[in-house]
């Protein structure tokens, strides 16, 4: 049976847990914000000074910003089902909800912290977004040569979802505690 140690750094913790676990939401939700912040502001960027026109080189044409609407998923997966896309990203952000309340881990909190924001930025585009409330395109415009187009929010929920798998390969849980086989 695999050993459970609870890892606790003395040096940071006070002298309850309730105030160390409420800093790690705070953090959870300061990052869900900011990457949030950043993937609304690029896309409204995107849409007043990208939109219908020629993609902008970055790198030559290995690198391109050129605004699309994606109704799919990645690599325009997909296309017709926009709604189940819709409450896939409802139900991933009632998750990370729910789990914050036993969250422990500050490496837990940045992961799903990203994976929150992603998932708000591209709900949002699905609900407000064109042809109608979830059924909306997401907008897309990071265009790397042979590679899907993604934005701001794509980028986010890969990086938490990387994150994720690193911090389970160590065997650290979001309550904090560390699996040692």
């Amino acid at each position: 049976m695999a050993e459970v140690e609870r890892v606790i750094d003395t040096s940071e913790v006070p002298e309850e847990e309730a105030p160390r676990g409420k800093r790690r939401v705070a953090v959870l939700f300061a990052v869900a914000v900011v990457a949030y912040a950043l993937d609304l502001v690029s896309k409204v960027i995107v849409v007043a000074k990208l939109e219908h026109h020629a993609p902008v080189e970055l790198i030559g044409d290995w690198l391109k910003l050129d605004a699309i609407r994606n109704p799919g998923a990645a690599f325009s997966f997909g296309e017709a089902f926009t709604v189940i896309f819709t409450v896939i990203a409802a139900t991933v952000i009632v998750v990370i909800v729910r789990l914050a309340r036993k969250l422990y881990s500050l490496p837990w909190a940045v992961a799903l912290g990203l994976l929150l924001g992603g998932a708000l930025g591209n709900l949002t585009d699905r609900i407000f977004r064109s042809p109608g409330i979830f059924e909306g395109a997401v907008v897309d415009f990071i265009a790397p040569k042979h590679f899907a187009v993604f934005n701001l929010a794509d980028s986010a929920i890969v990086c938490g979802g990387i994150l994720i798998v690193l911090l389970s390969f160590k065997g650290l849980d979001p309550d904090g505690t560390v699996h040692k086989d």
